[in-house]
């Protein structure tokens, strides 16, 4: 891994069992997050893009689930390898995550400075409650959180959904990490309220020098966040390239679709927005070869076959027989 890169994923393999058999829920998952930089993950709701930074953090539910193969290395160290008490060291101070949903998320019985400062109990024991407690109030600043002094004995259920949100934020930097990961830090909020939780996460991650892997749905949240952009679709990776380049020159029929049916400000009034036909299919129910060859426009008979990855250019790869021809394989 090269001295720009901090995180790098390589050939991740994780399975879930269930009552149709055992099914891999990602396969053969691979990209690179790069020092202070921010890398999206996106694609429609069950392509794996939790199941992705779950394994990472090496929170994966067993017995069911099990990550078969692969490596995650964290500053050239494989964090599948290191024991657990290592692991636990790492997770929520070195690499941090805010989850998706902060209403569930966040312990409803506890107060938000109990919930803040537990994570200074587990990776900062030698401060003391004073300099926690101090800490917890300038967190809850640092986020922009109105009144903090009241915030910090309050409930979960008390806060609305943007200053939850904002709560969460601050346990995820409470450690100072160096690689945060943001799953749909924005969804149910509304859109006021995520343009700001955004530009705080921007800020954020100036002050910090952060790596961050953004997950969404949202490519509109994608072009604002990123420079890199990983397309997932049904467990594995359809499209990688720089954010920019996505945008202006994407190769794969997915990616093609997700972009057509954002909606534009210079399209005509009432006009239909563009769809992809169809739904992800389930795991359990995938077709022979490509996984997208059941929605995609330009099928063919060789798409039966599991796709080659094709380089388009530097840093810029898609899996389609599209491009076959056109460019070389990986």
């Amino acid at each position: 891994m090269g001295k720009d890169y901090i995180l790098e994923i390589k050939g991740l393999v994780t399975s879930f069992n269930t009552e149709s058999g055992r099914i891999n829920a990602v396969e053969d998952i691979t990209f690179k997050l790069k020092k202070g930089k921010s890398l999206g993950l996106v694609g429609e709701s069950g392509c794996g893009k939790s199941v992705t930074a779950l394994s990472i953090l090496r929170l994966i539910p067993k017995p069911a689930g099990n990550i078969n193969s692969g490596e995650v290395l964290f500053k050239n160290n494989d964090l599948l390898k290191i024991n657990p008490d290592e692991m636990h060291k790492i997770r929520g101070s070195k690499i941090a995550m805010i989850f998706q949903e902060p209403m569930t998320a966040l312990n409803p019985v506890h107060k938000i400075g109990k919930q803040i400062t537990e994570m200074l109990d587990l990776h900062k024991p030698e401060m003391t409650k004073n300099e926690k407690n101090k800490k917890a109030l300038d967190l809850l600043n640092k986020v922009g959180i109105p009144d903090p002094e009241r915030r910090l004995n309050e409930y979960p259920h008390q806060l609305s959904g943007g200053i939850r949100q904002r709560v969460m934020i601050a346990m995820a930097l409470s450690c100072d990490p160096e690689v945060l990961i943001a799953d749909e830090p924005t969804t149910a909020l509304d859109v006021t309220i995520q343009a700001q939780i955004l530009d705080l996460i921007k800020v954020l991650q100036k002050e910090n020098n952060m790596s961050i892997i953004f997950i969404t749905h949202d490519l509109g949240v994608i072009a604002q966040m990123c420079e890199d952009v990983v397309v997932m679709y049904a467990g594995k990776i359809a499209e990688i390239a720089p954010v920019t380049e996505l945008f202006k020159n994407p190769m794969h029929p997915y990616t093609k679709g997700l972009l057509e049916s954002i909606p534009k400000l210079d399209n005509i009034p009432k006009t239909k927005l563009n769809t992809i036909k169809g739904v992800v299919p389930a795991l359990n129910e995938l077709p022979k070869g490509c996984r997208f060859q059941n929605r995609c426009p330009y099928v063919m008979d060789i798409c039966k076959n599991d796709p080659p990855v094709f380089i388009v250019k530097n840093n810029h790869k898609a899996s389609c027989f599209l491009l076959q021809g056109k460019f070389r394989n990986e």
